[in-house]
C-alpha cells in the first residue's frame, strides 16, 4: 500500500515538473526554436531551467537540457548533481545524456520520445550503458501527447510556412 501511495506522489511531482518544461517548450516554440524545455529539480525545488536556444544562440549545444544543466550548475556552484532529476519534454540526444551522466544526474524524466536520435532507449541506450560508473534512472513517456502534439504542431506550422514562400 505504501508503495502504491508513494508511486502516486511520484507520478503527479513527474506531471507537475513537465508541465513547467512545456512552458519553457512553448517559450523556444515562440522564439522560432524547436519547442523543447527542461528543468532541473532537487529536493522539490527547481534550481536549473533551460529551453531550446541553439539557431539564436548560434549554438550547437544549447538544447533545453544543456542550458538547464549549465543553469542548475552555476545556482549550485558545482558541475555535478547528484540529488536531481532533469524534466525534458523530448527524449534526450546523444550529446545530452553524455552531460547528464558527467553531471551525475539520478533521474531523467522525458516526454515524447524521439525515434530519430533518442539516446535515452528508443534509438541509442546510452544512459542504461554498463559502460559508464553511474547509473541514471529513466522514466519516459510523461505527458507525452501533450509533449508530441507541441513539437508535431510546431513542424507543420514550420512546413506550412516554406510552402507559401
Amino acid at each position: 500500500m505504501d508503495n502504491d501511495i508513494e508511486q502516486l506522489e511520484t507520478d503527479a511531482l513527474d506531471e507537475f515538473w513537465m508541465q513547467r518544461a512545456l512552458e519553457l517548450a512553448r517559450q523556444a516554440g515562440a522564439a522560432g526554436e524547436v519547442p523543447v524545455g527542461a528543468v532541473v529539480v532537487r529536493d522539490e525545488q527547481a534550481i536549473g531551467e533551460g529551453w531550446n536556444q541553439p539557431i539564436g544562440n548560434h549554438d550547437p549545444s544549447a538544447h533545453a537540457e544543456m542550458r538547464a544543466l549549465r543553469d542548475a550548475a552555476q545556482r549550485s556552484g558545482n558541475y555535478r548533481l547528484p540529488g536531481t532529476t532533469l524534466y525534458v519534454t523530448l527524449e534526450p540526444c546523444v550529446m545530452c545524456t553524455g552531460a547528464i551522466i558527467h553531471a551525475r544526474v539520478d533521474r531523467v524524466v522525458f516526454g515524447a520520445r524521439d525515434p530519430k536520435t533518442g539516446a535515452a532507449g528508443s534509438v541509442f541506450d546510452i544512459l542504461n550503458s554498463d559502460k559508464h560508473n553511474h547509473r541514471v534512472e529513466i522514466r519516459g513517456e510523461v505527458l507525452a501527447g501533450e509533449c508530441g502534439r507541441l513539437l508535431t504542431e510546431f513542424f507543420q506550422t514550420r512546413r506550412e510556412a516554406r510552402k507559401k514562400d
